[in-house]
């Protein structure tokens, strides 16, 4: 930002960014933020995180259709934004029967299967079977949606011509999008909630239960004040609001902020098998967040966006982080920031679809691999940086897709970010091969030899306190932590655990259900493995880090044969 530039009130977030090269599609994260956070009556058809197929149609069905679904903001003729679904005075009018939601078909209709005429079938010349059984009614049904329904299907027409990206694509240029078998290419796609600058989810709620964190930017649900009227879910273009049909509450995404409140990454980013999240802190400017979201043209969100984001290690803005109360030792991680790295200083992370003008805080890396292997595979060096250069204008699958998805259509920024990545391994090759770098390869992308390094550094080889730089809250915060119970407990109400008069999610929650602030922070620093039979070292998929193994996550191993002499 420029030097005369006052700075507003400076604030912080807590930010992810996902590097898609490495992302596989094994849904580990996705299984594990199951297990942690909905794994229980009422939202089995939830998903926090889950892993899309792209191209696809994405969970719930195409979600990224606002014209249906009327996510987001819009910028009126005045310059102002007012949500897409409309102001009070229709949510007033729709307050008791919300026309705009996703039909439960449009995210799938959990099931589970009979097992038990499995054992209980009496003997026949036919094998019984276990049909499937809607988990809402019990009735049997047909299996024909889920939340990974596209998955690998990247290259199939009966899936992708879903797509709303597919459709602006075609409408553009009929020829650039062809589902072909010899043309088709896909890339997974790992979502959770963007936990937003402007959150429209947040605008849309009429009883005010949905807020931002003032510390951290985290976007979490008040159970006590829900009424569950389902504005949110129509507000968040992203539908990453969910309801709970059991409860009548919405739940979303909460970042894990049991774990990030005493420096330990979400669940999704400790189990991912790819190593492609990165953590960290930002800071921005608070007060230029509305304006940054209006600006008229919407390919220019994204560097508005930079904007707003601000050095952590300017002395100006370090004077206004401590006048706004952020203390030192988040000042020094937000310097260290991994997330801050590749967003602002090497500008090879994007945001999810900046045209919704929510201002998203989980950025992406968008993949190049492909194009390696494209030119492998027709005899060329895939790591010479004049063939990538010039393959990049030549994905299988356009750049317009991936400026689709990430820039509000703007293909430059996406062809730098790939020329940048390309720069990258070619620069690499020479130094592990021995070989003296070229320094124009990192000249032509307007970087450095030590900057391509370090961004090497970062997204290949990093190590775990490298990706993820989380500062835990403030010592005198510590006390809220203990014995925190269910988010879903209030008087008289549901609860996650044990069972009450509505059923197996209701009733009063066990205790400890997380560990404390101080015991937990002890384990993050300490190099021994936790005892689950010591209480101060308790052990489950919500609070682990890596260090002992929770009781039912692995299966038990077999008994040793006893060795012959």
């Amino acid at each position: 930002m420029p030097d005369d530039k006052p700075i507003g009130r400076c604030m912080a977030q807590l930010a992810m960014v996902m590097n898609l090269d490495k992302c596989i599609g094994c849904h580990t994260c996705s299984v594990t933020c199951k297990q942690a956070w909905t794994n229980r009556s009422g939202v089995e058809y939830v998903w926090f995180n889950n892993v899309e197929t792209r191209p696809g149609q994405g969970y719930p069905r195409r979600y990224q259709d606002q014209e249906r679904w009327r996510g987001g903001w819009v910028r009126t003729r005045g310059g102002r934004l007012r949500l897409k679904a409309g102001g009070r005075v229709r949510k007033l009018f729709t307050l008791f029967a919300n026309p705009v939601l996703p039909h439960i078909r449009d995210y799938y209709e959990p099931w589970t299967y009979d097992y038990e005429n499995l054992t209980t079938a009496p003997l026949s010349d036919d094998f019984p079977v276990a049909q499937p059984k809607s988990l809402i009614s019990g009735e049997p049904m047909r299996v024909e949606w889920s939340a990974n329904w596209d998955d690998n299907l990247g290259g199939g027409a009966e899936v992708c011509d879903g797509d709303p990206i597919i459709e602006r694509i075609r409408r553009e240029a009929e020829e650039k999008v062809r589902f072909q078998y010899e043309q088709a290419y896909m890339f997974y796609l790992p979502r959770i909630c963007e936990h937003c600058l402007n959150p429209s989810c947040v605008a849309s709620c009429p009883s005010g239960a949905l807020y931002k964190r003032s510390e951290d930017g985290i976007v979490l649900v008040d159970q006590d004040r829900c009424r569950g009227w389902r504005m949110c879910v129509t507000g968040c273009p992203y539908k990453k609001v969910y309801f709970n049909h059991r409860t009548g509450k919405a739940e979303k995404c909460t970042f894990c902020y049991p774990r990030v409140e005493v420096g330990l990454p979400t669940v999704c980013s400790e189990t991912c098998v790819g190593r492609l999240r990165y953590i960290g802190l930002v800071l921005y400017d608070a007060d230029r967040v509305g304006a940054a979201a209006s600006v008229a043209d919407e390919k220019d969100l994204y560097q508005a966006q930079l904007d707003v984001l601000l050095d952590p290690s300017d002395p100006r803005v370090i004077a206004a982080a401590r006048r706004d109360g952020i203390p030192d030792d988040w000042l020094d991680a937000a310097r260290r920031s991994p997330v801050h790295a590749l967003i602002k200083d090497y500008r090879v992370a994007l945001p999810l679809h900046p045209e919704f003008r929510t201002m998203p805080m989980v950025w992406y890396v968008p993949p190049l691999s492909p194009i390696v292997d494209a030119l492998t595979d027709t005899g060329h060096d895939g790591e010479d940086v004049d063939n990538l250069f010039g393959a990049v204008d030549t994905l299988r699958i356009p750049i317009e897709y991936l400026a689709e998805l990430f820039t509000a259509g703007d293909p430059d920024p996406v062809r730098l970010v790939l020329r940048r990545l390309s720069a990258m391994r070619s620069y690499m090759r020479a130094v592990n091969l021995g070989d003296p770098p070229d320094e124009r390869v990192a000249e032509a992308v307007g970087m450095t030899g030590h900057e391509l390094t370090s961004l090497y550094r970062l997204l290949a080889v990093a190590k775990y306190h490298d990706r993820y730089v989380i500062p835990t809250a403030y010592e005198e915060q510590g006390r809220q932590l203990e014995e925190t119970g269910c988010s879903l407990d209030f008087e008289g109400g549901p609860g996650m655990y044990g069972s009450g008069p509505f059923g197996e999610a209701s009733g009063r929650p066990v205790p400890v259900s997380v560990e404390t602030f101080h015991a937990l922070k002890e384990r993050q620093t300490t190099s021994g493995l936790a005892d689950p039979q010591e209480p101060g070292a308790r052990v489950n998929l919500l609070n682990w880090d890596g260090k002992g193994r929770p009781e039912g996550l692995f299966p038990p191993e077999p008994p040793h044969p006893e060795e012959k002499p």
